[in-house]
């Protein structure tokens, strides 16, 4: 029962990996509790972004995002208290960009911009049907990633091309869980909601505020009896909204929008304190603006190590 505990407490950090700046989910589905007192983890998460590629005019937009990206990003996670941990993320981005007029490729690959968040579980209820939980977690993303990308031409590629925004942001989130649904103790409903609030950046680009909310109802399975091994598996809808850019205090009309990307995420424990996941969503309905591109795609997969720092 210990272990079982330890298993779905330090999970429920994952969900920060890969739901918000990259827009796909670190299977968890717990996300609301903080990982327990005394505890820690390391783990690494993959995020593959497609996007539908632009009509051309030979000229890239200065609002284009990548046509295809991918985030690596390293997660350090410390339980400090019995409702509060501490997180810092690291990630590695690689950004490409080709448009229907057959151009060469461009884009690059650097450190992105980390971010260091805390959170605060403020409601726990145990019952016999299972347990509800509430939290909240709030952070900096700081200028920490590549602003330089660089076309063939030589000339610098828009920022939403680069690998860091060259800004200050504000994450916020609201995790709420309800295990038991249904009085079924192996079902969980699991809301997430965060926002990336931006300020201006490299190119005097304010980049569009994100906002995210996702749901996911995962079923388990399967249970070892001592709890070392788990597997979840479950449906996801996540709905995305993207405010438009701004250019030296313009904005620039139709570069934001709307996404619905329904989804379905897997994760397991392969032994005690280590597991993997896989997720994948698919774009449904997007905002048809001129300059916004939509997701077509995400898929995401990890894997963390949990230890213990101290008693």
């Amino acid at each position: 029962m210990r272990n079982a505990f330890r298993f779905h407490v330090s999970l429920g950090v994952l969900v920060l990996l890969c739901a918000s700046i990259a827009g796909a989910q670190g299977a968890a589905p717990e996300s609301a509790p903080p990982l327990f007192p005394g505890g820690a983890l390391i783990s690494y998460s993959s995020v593959f972004t497609t996007r539908s590629a632009v009509n051309a005019s030979g000229v890239i937009s200065a609002t284009a995002r990548p046509t295809f990206s991918h985030q690596g990003t390293f997660n350090f996670t410390w339980g400090f208290h019995p409702d509060l941990d501490l997180t810092v993320l690291v990630p590695v981005v690689t950004n490409r960009f080709e448009d229907t007029n057959a151009n060469p490729r461009t884009g690059g690959t650097g450190l992105g911009d980390a971010m260091l968040l805390v959170k605060y579980r403020f409601f726990r209820d145990d019952s016999a049907r299972g347990t509800t939980q509430a939290s909240v977690t709030v952070g900096p993303k700081l200028p920490t990633g590549r602003t330089d990308f660089a076309a063939p031409t030589g000339a610098r590629l828009p920022a939403g091309l680069q690998a860091g925004s060259g800004s200050i942001d504000l994450f916020l989130a609201a995790n709420w869980t309800y295990t038991g649904l249904f009085n079924f103790r192996r079902l969980v409903a699991d809301e997430d909601f965060h926002s990336l609030v931006r300020s201006r950046g490299t190119q005097a680009t304010r980049l569009g505020s994100e906002f995210e909310s996702r749901f996911w109802l995962s079923y388990r399975p399967y249970e070892a009896k001592d709890g070392s091994r788990e597997w979840f598996i479950g449906p996801a809808l996540t709905w995305q909204h993207f405010q438009n850019d701004s250019i030296a205090g313009t904005s620039q009309p139709e570069s934001g929008g709307d996404l619905l990307l329904p989804g379905i995420s897997t994760y397991f424990g392969v032994r005690p304190g280590v597991h993997l996941w896989l997720a994948m969503d698919w774009d449904a309905a997007h905002s048809n603006g001129a300059e916004f591109m939509p997701v077509r795609r995400h898929i995401s997969f990890g894997i963390t190590q949990q230890f213990r720092i101290h008693r």
